[in-house]
């Protein structure tokens, strides 16, 4: 039996987002991913403070194409 997981990341732009839902569902790497923004990420980049707006992707997946799934 599967072992079932989400797998999170964050795009900097809308049109970015969908693309990677598309290409994950497209290529059977997700059954669905879930876009949800935009959000306010607050991150230390190069030594400083960053504040950015970003869209976040849930993916949901099988554990066994986790590496597939980082490297698309």
């Amino acid at each position: 039996m599967h072992e079932f997981v989400e797998i999170q990341t964050t795009a900097g732009s809308e049109d970015e987002a969908e693309r990677i839902a598309a290409l994950l569902v497209d290529r059977r790497l997700a059954a669905c991913v879930h876009v949800t923004g935009p959000i306010r990420s607050t991150y230390r980049w190069d030594g400083a403070v960053q504040n950015d707006v970003e869209w976040t992707c849930t993916a949901k997946t099988r554990r066994d194409l986790f590496d597939q799934v980082a490297s698309a």
